[in-house]
């Protein structure tokens, strides 16, 4: 429908600088609306810190601030642009409504009735910038879904945020940092000193972590890449495990970002080169496994690539060891001054970390019985098509999707299930598994969204409050 439109009447002079009463008020308020609430989304932005974490009054504070918006810090540098850029765009917004005025300056146009309008002209001016303000709600929706269960969070009593009165807790959040080894994670999950059994329910990465814990505990992977022993030391305090969109295969998306990094909008929003995100080990505990031959060289469905191997990294100049990025090891590697020794040391940290990876999924994917009294429940979306397998030029390194399969747009459905039919062909029917999973959902939702889908409230809450323990 386009816009209505204006009206006809008696010509009018245009009076630019002597605004008063209504007139004034709208053109104050448009001014604000226009200006204010980009700038202010930016700063709501930057003051969250970290995914998942729901924006309240605790997150105001001038540390948050201070880590935000330093100087150097990319945070800070992307909303300097994002704030340059708003203000480019209402200048010329006000630019082309006052030439429009001008233009109708026959017309009656009062600019008391200006404010009218509005709702239809903010639209343009402010979708953009409403764009960068993305709050990842998914961790936000289990807490609130718990809630509703009548659990008692222990973060949100201790935060303020609720009071839970002479009620004790009976949910807690498990923080940790997705950046570092899973192993290491898991070494930091469980219960200490106490002889009680949990419900854990963890999405995407946190269900892996909470695996490895179940299966080993604080058992270290050795360093011959040998399996560390199976203690289930961790089940001893756990009754149900719930993931949710848990890559406990692997996570084409992670392979991705290692070679090619993560751009989630420049230069408005920061970008993360490969030399960043190629020192995180649990990206490479992500990547895929070479019996479902996720990469093959281009030209050829043949020749498949081991992505657990540091020469085909080195060999197709990937993640760290990819050419011109001698800039992002420079920040890296400030006390290093040749630049041929930092590729050294990167490759060298690119090798570990690969070898280190292909050790905990060989952990992972060792086939075990459910000891009593913990049982396993996954929950994933297999409807969504996503790239299963990529082409690799062995000229460039470049990759392209190739072939896709059904997943939730960033983990497999037969990921999510440890499915070793995964990249088969032909594949018969029935799932093969090492995991003894007891029950598995399937939701029509993306990874991010899987928790917000009413079926997924209406059947956890079910599982964890009203259902039978079975062992």
């Amino acid at each position: 429908m386009g816009p209505a439109p204006l009206p006809t009447g008696r010509p009018f002079a245009p009076m630019p600088l002597r605004l008063r009463g209504a007139g004034a008020a709208a053109a104050v308020a448009y001014l604000l609306v226009v200006l204010g609430l980009p700038m202010l989304s930016l700063l709501l932005a930057a003051l969250v810190p970290a995914i998942g974490v729901r924006l309240s009054a605790a997150t105001f504070t001038l540390a948050n601030f201070a880590a935000a918006l330093a100087p150097g810090a990319q945070t800070g540098a992307a909303f300097g642009r994002s704030l340059v850029l708003a203000g480019v765009a209402a200048l010329v917004l006000a630019a082309a409504a006052g030439a429009i005025a001008l233009a109708q300056s026959h017309r009656s146009v009062r600019l008391a009735g200006a404010a009218a309008d509005l709702p239809y002209a903010l639209p343009g001016a402010c979708i953009g910038v409403a764009a960068i303000l993305i709050v990842l709600r998914a961790y936000a929706e289990v807490m609130a879904t718990l809630g509703v269960g009548g659990y008692r969070d222990e973060a949100l009593g201790l935060g303020g945020e609720i009071d839970h009165g002479p009620d004790h807790c009976t949910c807690f959040q498990f923080d940790y940092d997705w950046r570092q080894d899973n192993v290491t994670n898991a070494h930091r999950y469980g219960v200490r000193d106490a002889d009680v059994k949990l419900d854990i329910v963890a999405h995407s990465m946190g269900g892996i972590v909470a695996r490895y814990a179940m299966l080993y505990g604080g058992a270290d992977l050795p360093a011959d890449g040998s399996l560390p022993p199976l203690t289930f030391e961790g089940a001893r305090f756990m009754a149900r495990l719930i993931q949710i969109g848990t890559p406990n295969g692997d996570s084409p998306d992670a392979f991705r970002v290692l070679v090619d990094g993560r751009d989630f909008g420049t230069p408005i929003v920061p970008s993360y080169s490969p030399a960043i995100l190629g020192t995180f080990p649990s990206l490479y505990q992500l990547l895929p496994r070479a019996r479902s031959r996720p990469v093959v060289l281009t030209g050829s469905n043949e020749v498949a690539l081991d992505l657990h191997d540091p020469e085909v990294w080195q060999r197709m100049g990937w993640g760290i060891a990819k050419p011109g990025i001698d800039a992002g090891l420079a920040t890296l590697m400030p006390d290093v001054a040749a630049a041929e020794e930092r590729r050294r040391l990167a490759a060298d940290l690119q090798a570990r970390l690969l070898r280190r990876a292909r050790a905990f999924a060989a952990a992972m994917e060792r086939g075990v019985t459910q000891p009593a009294g913990t049982e396993p429940m996954a929950v994933a979306r297999d409807a969504l098509p996503m790239t299963m397998r990529m082409a690799a030029d062995p000229e460039t390194g470049r990759i392209e999707p190739l072939q896709r399969a059904a997943g939730d747009g960033l983990v497999l459905r037969d990921s999510a299930l440890l499915d070793f039919r995964q990249g088969q062909e032909p594949r018969g029917l029935g799932v093969i598994t090492p995991m003894d999973v007891q029950r598995v959902l399937f939701l029509p939702r993306e990874h991010l969204e899987i928790t917000r889908d009413p079926t997924f409230r209406n059947n956890i809450l079910f599982c964890l409050l009203d259902e039978p323990r079975r062992r």
